[in-house]
């Protein structure tokens, strides 16, 4: 397998297609409403937390056993789907149809994830962190991804709102919206400020570090 291209999806309201009802697919489900995506869940019988969305109009359910993918509520096609059974015959099925309707699947069966993975991931504010191991081992994937994550510390959450804050102040003044050079800002002591609490001057710091660049 070629390397993959790692991308964020914008899943808002779109319909997404959920087949299986075990805790491998709440897991996807919560993941799935968490990127407030419109999720239908296809499976004879669900989980407790799924059974509780279902009720609660959360989510829909289509209970029953797989039979094709089908269309999306509308009738238009899914944007996603999860082949979350444990049964890899059945997983294999949904993955093949999913790709013949050209819908993006992962499945949970295969240890690459299948033609769309999900890597191990951790928010932090507007901050996404995403590690993949190429399925050859999802736990040190995650242990990656914490690891990274500790980066992320509340002074640099609040970096960043102060750099949307000088971007929107460029723009108001007439200018493109430039972003300060975050490797300068940094080395110029900006977080050190936040951390004291001294914001205004971290803004300023900021501010004389403007860059055409928005890297």
């Amino acid at each position: 397998m070629g390397a993959r291209y790692p991308v964020l999806v914008d899943l808002t309201g779109a319909p997404c297609l959920v087949v299986g009802g075990g805790a491998v697919a709440t897991r996807k489900v919560l993941g799935l409403l968490a990127a407030a995506a419109d999720v239908t869940v296809l499976a004879p019988a669900l989980t407790a937390p799924l059974l509780a969305l279902a009720e609660s109009d959360r989510i829909r359910w289509s209970q029953g056993a797989y039979a094709a993918v089908g269309t999306a509520p509308g009738g238009g096609p899914w944007a996603f789907a999860v082949a979350a059974t444990d049964d890899v015959t059945v997983n294999d099925r949904v993955v093949a149809d999913a790709r013949a309707a050209g819908t993006w699947v992962n499945d949970v069966t295969d240890p690459t994830g299948g033609p769309a993975a999900i890597p191990a991931t951790r928010r932090e504010g507007p901050v996404t962190v995403s590690v993949s191991t190429g399925g050859i081992h999802p736990a040190a994937a995650r242990w990656l991804c914490d690891q990274a994550a500790q980066v992320i510390t509340p002074e640099v959450l609040v970096a960043l709102d102060l750099v949307e804050e000088v971007r929107l102040h460029d723009v108001a003044a007439g200018g493109t919206g430039a972003r300060p050079d975050w490797r300068l800002a940094v080395d110029s002591g900006m977080l050190d400020l936040i951390r004291e609490g001294q914001l205004a001057e971290a803004k300023e710091r900021l501010q004389a570090c403007l860059s055409s660049s928005s890297d």
